[in-house]
């Protein structure tokens, strides 16, 4: 072989390397695609909230007014009572939750992924739990404030008429809160949304990955719609089942009118009442809400990948 031909072999050896190298997606893909899903799996969480204990916002508060209704119900009391946009109260906190919870985890997680990717190596499930875990903690952080709105207002209509907060958007809510509870109340609860929001990302976007990764490699499946939904199908069920302990102490102390209260003390009320099951309690309404909201959110991120590929022209 001449010099000639070892440079060129040398060139299109560099090239086939720096097309194998994995593309820089952009920052906020992850909120964007959150952002989706919210938009459609938003009723579902609204009247999860009242429809049972311990499961979330609606669903984890009827019990304390002598109700009990299921989600069919729940849907047709809120419609009928408040309208269908009444399915669609506290939007605005969950896009604002989105925006910052979801766009900081997947955003950090992507990035440190993306930067342990080599044209010959992926990193280990381990690794991929360690940066989800990083990244789900730095996200619970940035995102409590949303997170406390979506709650809050989610909450609300669910309360007697004389503690109702009555927030007319995330703006106004977090203004209010500010100026009514200070500025450091916007990061009430931050720990145990910090640990919730470990268990979900490890178990949400590390899992994901895992699975898409098994169904590619062992699996007659290709990289396409059916394999991003049989991942997240499964990421889901993991992510319902880890974080619900953390879920249900999450919105007790989000939504606790009596802020003098520990976690502890809230944890010794719920076992006197619900025993140790209270772990668990909504698991079924949870999934409901969090399997579509999980599926949803990385179909979209995918599609948006996809769409990103194709206008930058990468293969």
């Amino acid at each position: 072989m001449g010099a000639t031909d070892k440079v060129n072999a040398a060139e299109l050896s560099k090239s086939r390397d720096v097309q194998n190298k994995p593309i820089r997606y952009p920052f906020w893909f992850g909120g964007s695609a959150s952002c989706f899903s919210a938009c459609v799996t938003h009723p579902l969480d609204l009247v999860k909230v009242n429809c049972m204990p311990d499961s979330s916002v609606r669903l984890q508060t009827q019990a304390n007014h002598g109700i009990r209704r299921n989600m069919l119900q729940m849907f047709v009391h809120v419609a009928k009572d408040d309208g269908f946009f009444g399915l669609y109260r506290g939007l605005s906190a969950a896009l604002l939750r989105q925006l910052t919870y979801s766009m900081t985890r997947f955003g950090i997680y992507e990035t440190l992924k993306d930067r342990l990717t080599t044209s010959s190596s992926q990193p280990s499930f381990p690794t991929l739990i360690a940066m989800a875990s990083v990244s789900g903690f730095i996200g619970g952080v940035a995102g409590n404030p949303g997170d406390i709105l979506n709650v809050r207002m989610q909450h609300d209509a669910a309360l007697p008429p004389a503690q109702r907060r009555n927030y007319k958007n995330a703006l106004h809510g977090l203004v209010r809160i500010a100026r009514e509870e200070g500025v450091k109340s916007l990061w009430r609860g931050v720990w145990p949304n910090s640990t919730r929001a470990v268990l979900m990302t490890a178990s949400q976007l590390a899992t994901y990955d895992g699975f898409k990764r098994t169904l590619l490699n062992y699996t007659p499946l290709q990289d396409g719609l059916t394999t991003h939904f049989t991942a997240s199908v499964m990421a889901g069920f993991v992510a319902t089942t880890v974080c619900s302990p953390a879920d249900v102490i999450k919105t007790r102390v989000m939504s606790a009118t009596d802020h003098s209260k520990s976690i502890g003390t809230l944890l010794k009320e719920i076992y006197a009442k619900e025993g140790l099951t209270w772990a668990f309690r909504g698991w079924v309404p949870s999934f409901i809400r969090l399997g579509p909201h999980t599926i949803l959110t990385f179909l979209f991120l995918e599609e948006h990948k996809k769409l990103w590929r194709k206008w930058k022209n990468i293969e």
